[in-house]
């Protein structure tokens, strides 16, 4: 075998067996139907299922997650499926972790440790990676059984001897050091978006972020309002992490920005939530939010739900919204045909995968917009001439050319109305000044 045949040759796959409890308390989720999930998110991370149980009790099992009988059950399970990873549908406490690991003497992971893991695999820019990272480590710090003395130069030996940190004491003290480090370099890349942000409201383009659950097809609805692939999009869950930014024109010279955001799931962990905060406060600046669910989905109730849970975590639960009802093909033969797509109360019926409803979508952006512009009627110089030019471009507005002045009357978007006022505002304090009139 050739080096070439060796490097070109797959890792064998960890065979995975789910396990979960259910509580009656997660509304719309059965364990059967967050155990599908978790299948599909441990597929997305290389995983073969070999199996999966779940429970219902009242509550989890403080000490196994599952009761003590059935803990023992995934023994026999083991032995014949011959899994080597077991994944729990829930976040594992320490203590829950390291009893079933010395119990069945596998690797046990919970659904954050796998969605981390996702994510990690999927990152592709310096941003995303740094942000993973810090999500991991906040995740890792409460676990650690002597998992970093690679990272200490402490060991046994002459000169170690006698009282002093305890490797754990010392690989916490590292790890919380590193933590410090990487939340140093999230907030500068925070800030850089904040800069990149002001410039875009200098050029006073409205904002619209794309928010919804992972795999509803929020990056094929930005490829196809572009006309382009911008973004990789993919039959997968959190196929996308990095944000994309572009600008689309929606009709009669109106122009936004679009940003495609990473998706959300069930139970997402909130150490990403914490760590992806810098990119996701595009969710936050933008003017209006567009959701894209899969209405094929049968669990597309649950998915807003979720998404809205993140959404008020942010501070943007009640941003101007539309919804995309997105993957009307799968529903509907005609969708994938020209025609009029119906639009009711902020919702508009729309595939992305055959354009489909696209037309309708822009229309009812650009309407929502509209409806947040506000009324102006102010005088200012002839020398804001780049000012008026922007605002004969972007707003709907009527210009009566005076002497000294332009007055501009109409309506236009609240951060370009607030430009103009400024100007108007300063020119006049000006003219009181040298007791001039206009």
């Amino acid at each position: 075998m050739s080096p070439r045949e060796a490097i070109e040759i797959a890792p064998p796959s960890e065979k995975a067996f789910l396990v979960a409890v259910d509580t009656g308390e997660d509304a719309g989720w059965s364990a059967e139907d967050s155990l599908n999930e978790l299948a599909a998110l441990a597929g997305t991370a290389g995983a073969d299922i070999v199996g999966a149980e779940w429970q219902n009790r009242r509550h989890v099992d403080p000490n196994w997650y599952v009761g003590k009988g059935k803990a023992e059950e995934l023994l026999q399970a083991k032995s014949e499926t011959g899994f080597d990873v077991l994944i729990a549908d829930d976040e594992l406490s320490p203590v829950q972790q390291k009893s079933l690991e010395s119990l069945l003497n596998v690797k046990v992971i919970d659904r954050s440790r796998l969605i981390l893991d996702i994510f990690a695999l999927h990152a592709q820019t310096h941003e995303g990676r740094l942000q993973v990272e810090l999500a991991q480590l906040e995740y890792q710090l409460p676990r650690l059984t002597r998992l970093w003395t690679h990272l200490s130069r402490t060991g046994g030996g002459i000169g170690t001897r006698g009282p002093g940190e305890s490797q754990l004491e010392t690989d916490r003290r590292l790890i919380r050091e590193r933590i410090k480090k990487m939340k140093a370099r999230v907030e500068d890349v925070r800030q850089q978006r904040a800069t990149t942000a002001r410039g875009r409201d200098r050029r006073l383009y409205p904002t619209v972020a794309i928010v919804g659950y992972t795999n509803a097809g929020k990056s094929t609805l930005l490829n196809t309002l572009v006309g382009s692939v911008v973004t990789k999009a993919e039959d997968k869950l959190f196929a996308t992490l990095d944000p994309t930014s572009r600008q689309v024109k929606l009709g009669d010279g109106q122009t936004v920005i679009i940003t495609d955001t990473v998706g959300f799931i069930h139970k997402l962990p909130h150490q990403l939530v914490d760590a992806f905060r810098a990119t996701l406060e595009e969710v936050v600046r933008a003017d209006v939010l567009v959701e894209v669910v899969d209405a094929s989905d049968q669990h597309a109730p649950e998915h807003r739900a979720t998404v809205q849970t993140v959404l008020d975590e942010l501070g943007a639960g009640d941003k101007p919204r539309l919804t995309a009802m997105n993957k009307a093909d799968l529903l509907y033969a005609a969708a994938g045909a020209e025609g009029p797509a119906p639009a009711v109360s902020g919702t508009v019926l729309v595939s992305a995968l055959t354009g489909f409803g696209m037309d309708a979508l822009r229309g009812e952006i650009s309407a929502l917009l509209s409806s947040m512009w506000e009324d102006v009627d102010v005088a200012v110089p002839y020398a804001a001439g780049e000012l008026l030019a922007r605002v004969r471009e972007r707003g709907t507005v009527e210009l009566e050319y005076g002497d000294r002045s332009v007055r501009v009357t109409g309506r236009m978007a609240p951060s370009m109305a607030g430009e103009l006022r400024a100007v108007a505002d300063r020119w006049q304090a000006s003219l009181a000044e040298s007791g001039e009139r206009a």
